[in-house]
């Protein structure tokens, strides 16, 4: 690329975020709409494509941006929807086939930088994730949020890495740990402290941090350890033993 181009880029892009983004939203579902309406409240600039003109009812009279009625991967339907001015592009429609070539057509034939796709089958999230697609799976994500409320005592992991390795976990700390290092719970762990939950206020830990009664913590750790990391958080060994 040309020198005048790359400086015509970065240009545009400063420009982007000085005065918002341009997000091009496939599908007028209730995600896609609620997303829109979201988008356009923070001062961004959005055009939302739909097959179906009566979906656009869903974004109400007071919608500031750009409808455009089309297939959501047509190149033609793409640029009238700005997508080569697009910082970020999102494919919620109800068919992962289609999510996934749109989310594709963006990063590979428009260069577009952001780019998320919704994805209903969770085995296919994680092989498009490795492609580097981000994707949010639907019935994944609504099956954790909804174990959360029903069973706390489960704790499922906060978030998993695609290849489900490592995953990050909250635990309340165990009363034995107060006035201990968080260093020393990681050294016995094998988990890394990556912030901690202090009367409602959440912080970065230092290597200094002592760790208080209610603490509530959240770990990076191996999804294949759990069971020893949860044996050691239950207290720090005594001496001797």
């Amino acid at each position: 690329m040309r020198s005048s181009e790359t400086g015509a880029k970065n240009a545009r892009a400063a420009d982007l975020h000085s005065a918002g983004v341009h997000v091009v939203i496939v599908g007028c579902g209730r995600v896609g709409s609620s997303l829109a309406r979201v988008l356009t409240g923070d001062g961004h600039s959005v055009a939302i494509i739909d097959r179906r003109a009566e979906a656009f009812d869903r974004l109400g009279e007071r919608f500031s941006g750009r409808t455009v009625q089309g297939i959501g991967f047509d190149r033609d339907r793409l640029v009238e929807a700005g997508i080569e001015q697009a910082g970020a592009l999102a494919a919620v429609t109800s068919g992962d086939n289609s999510n996934i070539l749109v989310a594709r057509v963006a990063r590979e034939n428009f260069g577009v930088g952001q780019v998320v796709a919704r994805i209903y089958d969770p085995r296919r999230a994680v092989i498009y994730q490795r492609l580097g697609i981000m994707t949010v799976a639907t019935v994944a994500w609504t099956t954790d949020q909804v174990m959360r409320r029903l069973l706390p005592a489960a704790r499922p992991a906060e978030w998993t890495d695609p290849t489900a390795k490592v995953c990050v976990i909250d635990r309340t700390l165990d009363d034995a740990w107060a006035g201990h290092p968080l260093s020393e719970l990681e050294e016995a762990s094998g988990a890394r402290v990556v912030a901690v939950n202090r009367m409602g206020a959440t912080t970065i830990p230092t290597a200094r941090t002592m760790a208080q009664s209610g603490d509530v913590l959240y770990l990076a750790a191996e999804t294949a350890r759990l069971a020893q990391i949860d044996a050691a958080l239950a207290g720090p060994a005594r001496k001797g033993h």
